[in-house]
């Protein structure tokens, strides 16, 4: 009896959890088709998509899109291929300095966005880099390589050495085995690597602020629009938008690698 409403004390406990954490999405959500054309008014007035036509209309939230979509596909692209070769190097040879590798190439995510931002904005000056889209997509690199090299090495870890070493008794090179041995094997835990880092780009604010230079991500035409109470409608609608683009990739990514927590990168 007494686990029993324990059980169920945990469950409310969870799902109140739940509820305080996503309560504040749920009010962008509904606000983003409130007929209101003012700042919040409850209850809301009635439901529209007018603000969506709207927003989808004005090109500074446009190009605040394109520019994200653009960072976020640059990034992601040289995270895959810099978090692979990371991770297949780590994971074949055992040398010293191997555990220290491993854990600078995992501190950018663990680091607060503000040293990441100022360090990379420190290292651009002193290399003389102008701030733009270039210093954005590298910024963005360094964490979402990150993602895609702890998703590999998970995969590595739980793919059979057999496979190789048959491979090569049959005769296949290196790359042939890469190519048709590993490379499939690692193709889930590439694509949700990919997602997760695109939602991550997608969505950063922190190291953006430091490397945008006078370029507008989307995030940061949002951070801008806190001084715009007229334009409420509009930022809340292109929020949902974040949030959906930011979600989605996230829960793939999530049901793409279940049961690889006890393999992670960290080696923990």
């Amino acid at each position: 009896m007494h686990s029993e409403k324990a059980s169920v004390g945990l469950r409310l406990a969870a799902w109140g959890g739940l509820l305080f954490l996503h309560f504040p999405i749920l009010i962008i959500f509904l606000y983003a088709f409130n007929t209101e054309d003012a700042a919040f008014s409850f209850p809301p007035k009635g439901f529209t998509f007018n603000w969506f036509a709207v927003a989808f209309a004005r090109p500074d939230v446009l190009e605040a899109i394109k520019l994200s979509l653009q960072v976020a596909c640059l990034a992601t692209l040289i995270a895959l291929v810099l978090g692979t070769l990371a991770s297949a190097a780590l994971y074949r040879r055992s040398f010293f300095g191997k555990e220290s590798i491993s854990l600078m190439l995992i501190l950018p995510i663990a680091l607060p966005g503000i040293i990441t931002g100022i360090a990379l904005l420190s290292a651009f000056k002193r290399l003389g880099i102008e701030p733009g889209v270039f210093t954005i997509v590298i910024g963005h690199a360094t964490f979402c390589v990150v993602i895609v090299y702890n998703n590999v090495i998970a995969r590595l870890r739980r793919t059979s050495q057999s496979l190789i070493e048959a491979s090569m008794d049959l005769g296949a090179d290196g790359w042939q085995t890469f190519r048709y041995i590993i490379l499939p094997n690692l193709g889930s835990a590439l694509l949700a690597g990919g997602m997760l880092a695109f939602a991550l780009s997608f969505d950063e604010i922190i190291v953006t602020t430091f490397t945008a230079g006078h370029e507008r991500t989307l995030p940061i035409w949002l951070l801008n629009q806190l001084s715009r109470p007229r334009d409420v409608p509009v930022t809340n609608v292109v929020a949902m938008l974040v949030m959906l683009v930011t979600m989605l990739p996230i829960l793939g990514a999530y049901y793409l690698t279940r049961g690889g927590e006890s393999v992670a990168g960290s080696g923990k």
